[in-house]
């Protein structure tokens, strides 16, 4: 089984193509998180999880749900994390998370996809986007042909940044800059609601046709980039900058 949870696409590009290689169903993990549901999950087959890194490590909204949701079945669990350029230290905190679940820990490989952290980053060109996806293809491959043949994906090499990106950077980017305070809304708002439908966490409501922002926001940027007219922005730095969403077709 397929697990993925995706803000703007990426994840959700790999694990489809994951399942349609391996047969496996694919599971969206968004009406789950949303709605709260931890109702347990049952394989025969191997899990494999397929989310992004927010900063260089599982989602803390992943995370939390992988805890409170039971499973059964199959124990095995295979982990790929699309990312801007790498995932650090992640597998180390994937370890300890499969340690409390007692599953068995297949491993975790890092696929990188194109840059959607509109907030800090600057987001790619089409021509780019598909340039990224295309030179993606090996580590995909290389990933089904693991979690077919069900063996573990090979340990990275772990540098000493690594482990600071992800334990020290990690820690400080949640309170630091994980808000939505700077999310604001143009003149071109169509009050179409599509801001407050694509949020994981119920985190925008509509006030007189205009989406406003709550404190439960996990910067996913599903809201701003999925925005049908460009109508959000983040700060300054959004401004004139491509909105990304993953559109290869599986």
């Amino acid at each position: 089984m397929i697990l993925y949870f995706s803000g703007t696409g990426n994840s959700a590009y790999v694990a489809k193509r994951v399942g349609k290689a391996t047969g496996d169903a694919v599971v969206d993990l968004f009406e789950k998180i949303c709605g709260r549901d931890f109702s347990s999950i049952h394989t025969e087959r191997p899990l494999v999880v397929v989310t992004p890194t927010y900063a260089w490590r599982l989602p803390r909204i992943v995370e939390d749900w992988m805890e409170r949701t039971p499973f059964t079945g199959n124990q095995d669990v295979y982990f790929i994390l699309t990312c801007g350029e790498n995932i650090g230290n992640a597998g180390k905190y994937l370890e300890a998370l499969c340690g409390k679940k007692n599953l068995k820990n297949c491993g975790c490989m890092g696929i990188v996809m194109p840059e959607n952290y509109i907030a800090l980053f600057a987001t790619p060109s089409p021509e780019e986007a598909a340039r990224t996806i295309a030179q993606a293809e090996p580590a995909i491959q290389q990933a089904i042909r693991h979690i077919e043949s069900g063996t573990p994906f090979p340990r990275p090499k772990i540098s000493v940044l690594d482990v600071l990106c992800s334990g020290p950077v990690n820690s400080l980017f949640y309170p630091l800059f994980v808000h939505a305070k700077k999310f604001c809304v143009t003149s071109a708002c169509i009050s179409c609601g599509k801001c407050a439908s694509v949020c994981p966490l119920n985190n925008i409501h509509m006030e007189n046709g205009r989406p406003v922002w709550k404190h439960n926001c996990t910067h996913c940027m599903a809201c701003i980039c999925r925005c049908p007219t460009g109508a959000i922005e983040y700060g300054k730095h959004s401004k004139g900058l491509p909105r990304y969403v993953c559109g290869k077709e599986v």
